[in-house]
């Protein structure tokens, strides 16, 4: 029997996270699925592996730019501020933009970001090892991406909790506690202010490299740039965070797993793409029909609405063996948790697999017993698979020396 399907409603992943029964049957039954949209006339539900990465390859067929790549609908003045973000623009315009962000974002340059993140990491348990408790998201989860962006950004950590605030709002206009502020504009406004500051006082590392030309004259404009920190400070933010709040999450729920990195340290390396895969941090993206054509043989009309679901595609079980296992040993790389592919493929990938390895390890060394002590309460989003707040427990320890 088909159950009730509703997986649009935010109200449905606050209460229970995302929707896997309803997803599963969709997959199985109905995996290119017309739903019914409460904004517009309806879009099509993609579900299944093969069909998620097919459409996000073929950004000539599936538009970014042409409606926007977020769930909901925008305003002609909205759709426009959108498209100047990269998430929201197809090529050739988006390869350009890609081209001058790369540079910052490459596993050389990553790396050199290892001992700063081992660092922030033992300053977050410090603040809480002699308590026996936190919030997992707020004291573990959060700090970590959020001061990472802020030294990217040459921002000082007095503006942190502004930062946090609005990158919150920008990602939760769903949710009750967050809506109502428009934290994307305040963003993009600091941003302006970053770059009219480089002027006389040139930020360090990669944002300032944004602003200066490349050997062929390139550079971000102060717009572009702008909108690249607001897409930074929230895609760089939320997903790590949410993704390292809901990793501890499955730890909770697979007590073995966590007793396997005690034992064998190794898949540490193994262990952030399984995270990435399990959690999928972004639940899914839009893309709208440039002409008319079909998703694994059903017919698409031109300017439909199409919204790839990644946590179902995760789940495939054509594309992952046992894929409702959290197994930390899975060989990487083929999940969808970062984008299915084509030029839409998450810019922060080695960043986020970096910040996920040394912040588990540095758990496992110094709370090797940590225990939620009570259910999480989740974000009222169906874009992003929030976790809002996630006490837990372990042994008390001592700040180091």
């Amino acid at each position: 029997m088909a159950p009730r399907i509703d997986v649009y409603d935010p109200s449905v992943y606050e209460r229970g996270g995302i929707p896997f029964a309803q997803l599963t049957w969709l997959r199985e039954n109905s995996p290119v699925h017309w739903h019914p949209d409460p904004e517009g006339p309806g879009f099509w539900a993609v579900t299944r592996y093969a069909d998620v990465v097919a459409v996000s390859r073929a950004p000539e067929v599936f538009s970014s730019q042409r409606r926007s790549a977020l769930l909901n609908e925008l305003t002609p003045e909205g759709l426009a501020t959108n498209q100047m973000i990269m998430l929201s623009q197809d090529p050739p315009l988006h390869t350009r933009t890609r081209s001058l962000v790369n540079r910052g974002f490459t596993p050389r340059m990553i790396a050199r970001l290892e001992d700063r993140i081992r660092a922030i990491c033992h300053e977050m348990v410090d603040r809480v090892i002699e308590q026996g408790g936190a919030d997992f998201v707020r004291d573990l989860a959060a700090p970590l991406p959020l001061h990472v962006i802020c030294e990217l950004m040459g921002a000082p950590d007095a503006d942190r909790d502004d930062i946090f605030t609005w990158s919150n709002q920008a990602i939760g206009a769903d949710d009750p506690e967050y809506a109502g502020a428009d934290g994307a504009s305040a963003l993009f406004g600091y941003a302006m202010e970053l770059a009219a500051r480089h002027q006389s006082e040139p930020l360090d590392g990669i944002m300032g490299a944004l602003l200066e030309e490349t050997a062929e004259g390139r550079s971000l404009t102060q717009a572009e740039f702008g909108m690249f920190v607001v897409l930074l400070a929230v895609a760089g933010n939320e997903t790590t965070r949410n993704a390292a709040s809901g990793g501890m999450l499955a730890f909770a729920r697979h007590p073995a797993q966590w007793r396997r990195l005690l034992a064998d340290r190794s898949l540490l390396e193994t262990m952030p793409d399984e995270i990435v895969r399990w959690v999928t941090p972004v639940n899914a993206f839009r893309r709208t029909a440039t002409r008319d054509t079909e998703i694994g043989g059903h017919p698409i009309a031109a300017n439909d609405k199409v919204i790839v679901f990644y946590a179902a595609a995760n789940r495939d079980p054509e594309a992952f063996d046992d894929p409702d296992v959290f197994d930390v040993s899975r060989p990487p790389g083929t999940h969808v948790g970062f984008g299915g592919g084509g030029p839409h493929f998450c810019l922060g990938s080695h960043l986020a697999r970096l910040e996920l390895r040394v912040l588990f390890e540095t758990l496992l060394d110094r709370t090797p017993d940590i225990a939620l002590s009570a259910e999480p309460r989740r974000l009222r989003s169906s874009f992003v698979n929030g976790i809002k707040e996630m006490p837990v427990t372990f042994t008390p320890g001592p700040r180091r020396g």
